[in-house]
């Protein structure tokens, strides 16, 4: 636990996969957080992805178990938005969506006090745009955490025109209190991390569309060949193939060049319900999770 909180208490909107995550490593930190979740049945999902995301930690001795139950502790699961009263920090975790995210911040800024920070944790929405549905620029920006919370150390904090400085610099210290590595970018599409990962994602696409390699070659080239973790095509299914078209849309609408194009693959797949992990297929059969194998569309050469 961090012996100086940068704020007395979080608040975090949304427990789905990326807000329990959030919720969890700001109570592993030392900071009272305040979890809503506008329905029960999502509220609960969450706190049983945070118990056993903290329970996987402390069979890996990462955590004592009075540590994970502290963590616990330090955690209140609500169901109203104006529970978040007293909290100078909410972060925003819900759907990818501009209109709902809007239509949140909007409700925010009429509850919370104006010296509360509002953060989003959008990965490809324009913060400015987000923040224009507050009264409260200056106190607005970007705070994008990546997939699996508690495991990835980065975070991208995103300024726009308006964010004051010390907000900025709040938020930076805030997301090392975390034992997170912050990185500072401006509100532009996709940040740095997509920014550079979405045309490489893309690219991969077109190269099983265009028969440059199979699946579990491309995969294994950028493994072996330039050290990756996991291969294009494996990311994309991890990441979800609606969202990283979801992502591409927004900017190839900004920049339009190519590179940012969704490929027609990547398209069919999505209109398909082929989204990856989450829906047990994308290029990837998870069937059995544990021994995931190309899907059989592909396998019959029928992506073309």
């Amino acid at each position: 636990m961090k012996e100086t909180r940068v704020f007395e208490r979080v608040g975090v909107v949304g427990c789905g996969l990326m807000g329990s995550g959030i919720a969890q490593v700001c109570a592993s930190a030392g900071y009272p957080t305040q979890v809503v979740e506008l329905e029960a049945a999502p509220l609960e999902r969450g706190r049983a992805l945070i118990r056993k995301s903290l329970d996987r930690l402390r069979a890996k001795n990462q955590l004592t178990p009075e540590q994970a139950e502290s963590a616990l502790g330090r955690l209140q699961f609500c169901l109203r938005l104006e529970d978040l009263d007293g909290c100078p920090l909410i972060i925003e975790a819900i759907v990818e969506n501009p209109t709902q995210k809007r239509a949140l911040f909007t409700r925010l800024d009429q509850l919370a006090p104006p010296n509360t920070i509002l953060a989003s944790n959008t990965s490809s929405i324009s913060i400015t745009e987000l923040a224009t549905a507050t009264r409260r620029p200056e106190r607005f920006l970007g705070m994008h955490f990546f997939n699996p919370v508690p495991v990835m150390k980065l975070v991208e904090v995103v300024r726009t025109l308006a964010t004051d400085e010390a907000v900025f610099q709040q938020a930076l210290t805030f997301a090392a209190s975390l034992g997170k590595t912050a990185v500072r970018t401006s509100d532009r599409p996709g940040f740095i991390v997509n920014r550079l990962l979405v045309p490489y994602l893309l690219d991969a696409v077109r190269a099983l569309e265009e028969g440059v390699g199979t699946i579990e070659d491309i995969d294994a080239g950028m493994k072996l060949g330039c050290g990756h973790p996991m291969g294009p095509l494996t990311l994309l299914d991890f990441v979800g193939l609606d969202t990283t078209y979801f992502i591409a849309n927004i900017m190839f609408d900004e920049f339009r060049e190519r590179r940012f194009a969704p490929p027609t693959l990547l398209k069919r797949m999505v209109l398909a319900g082929w989204h990856g992990r989450k829906s047990g297929r994308g290029f990837y059969d998870y069937s059995d999770p544990e021994h995931p194998r190309p899907a059989r569309a592909f396998v019959a050469g029928q992506q073309g």
